[in-house]
């Protein structure tokens, strides 16, 4: 029995046929993953040990995290996506960015909202100045907690609204991404805007996007306009990654009983119905509305909680589905 063998926790399947790469010295092994994977390192050594079954050694796992670069520098751009407003997109996009950092990764964040831009103030930083312009002439990325993020948000007046037909939206989105010195990234997390139009599909077409990862909450109405963003994205060939579902239910601080105020199951029905895998739940929880209204998303506020456990889950599992896709995304290209 070899380490090859050993069936990946988010992928199912033998990291030898995944491409995994494994060096091994006596007690020493060093696992390269095509994903980041620093806070499964203490589940994944015991794991790997029983599966060995090798309890008299006491092994000791490392992470190569070379695997993750590209060629090119923006490394794997996924996108965060709904097919209405009001789900928490913008709040997932920005945890699932931090976390993707916590496991080692570097890590970019883009607002594609031209219109509600809202990471400004998701991450403390509304009102800062504006970006400064770098030695190549670049828009320098706002730094927040490590993470490199660019949004409307800090180049505009946030009380003055982008009164802008699509075409000027779209063309300031893509000035945007591609006018910030964002530096060499293994990822770039992009904060979609709501609904299936011409930033949606501007972006979809002009950018090479290793996948989509789709928010919802479980109620019907939420449920179908899932639906019309999973088929959007398929139309312009872009992989559907999975699905996020928010709010997916209430737990009482008092008396710890669940209750669900959107229904409950819609992920599981949105999944067997389009063939794609629910990636987590968020419940509905009042520490991340206090989290948005702070300026201090989850990851920051309490790395140890259960809401930051499971945006790490998530996260983890977004960008193994990027490997195991095997999306050759490293360089974003603008059409002429």
């Amino acid at each position: 029995m070899i380490i090859e063998n050993f069936i990946d926790p988010y992928l199912r399947k033998e990291f030898g046929a995944l491409g995994a790469k494994i060096l091994s010295s006596g007690n020493q092994v060093m696992l390269s993953l095509g994903y980041p994977a620093r806070g499964l390192r203490d589940s994944l050594q015991a794991d790997i040990q029983e599966f060995l079954n090798a309890s008299e050694l006491s092994l000791d796992l490392r992470f190569d995290s070379s695997s993750l670069k590209k060629s090119g520098p923006l490394g794997s751009v996924i996108l965060v996506a709904s097919g209405k407003g009001g789900v928490g997109k913008s709040t997932i996009a920005a945890n699932i960015a931090l976390a993707l950092k916590e496991e080692g990764a570097v890590v970019g964040l883009l607002d594609a909202d031209i219109y509600g831009p809202s990471q400004g103030i998701l991450l403390g930083r509304s009102g800062s100045p504006k970006p400064l312009v770098g030695r190549d002439k670049g828009i320098e990325p706002v730094l927040f907690e490590g993470l490199r993020v660019m949004s409307m948000s800090y180049l505009s007046n946030a009380a003055t609204p982008m009164v802008w037909r699509g075409p000027m939206a779209s063309s300031a989105v893509q000035q945007i991404l591609t006018q910030t010195s964002w530096g060499r990234l293994d990822y770039l997390i992009v904060d979609m805007p709501p609904g299936t139009g011409d930033i949606q599909l501007t972006i979809s077409q002009q950018v090479q996007s290793a996948g989509a990862v789709i928010v919802t909450t479980p109620q019907d109405i939420a449920l179908l306009d899932a639906k019309k963003a999973i088929e959007m994205f398929r139309k312009v060939s872009v992989p559907i990654l999975g699905i996020v579902e928010n709010m997916s239910e209430h737990v009482c601080e008092k008396c710890g009983h669940k209750s669900y105020p959107f229904s409950s199951g819609g992920a599981s029905r949105l999944q067997e119905e389009m063939s794609v895998p629910v990636l987590g739940a968020l419940p509905l929880d009042l520490s991340i509305r206090e989290s948005v209204d702070n300026g201090i998303p989850s990851l920051v506020a309490d790395a140890e909680s259960d809401i930051s456990k499971r945006y790490r889950e998530i996260a983890r599992y977004s960008a193994a589905r990027v490997w195991e896709e095997k999306v050759d995304s490293p360089l974003i290209t603008i059409d002429d």
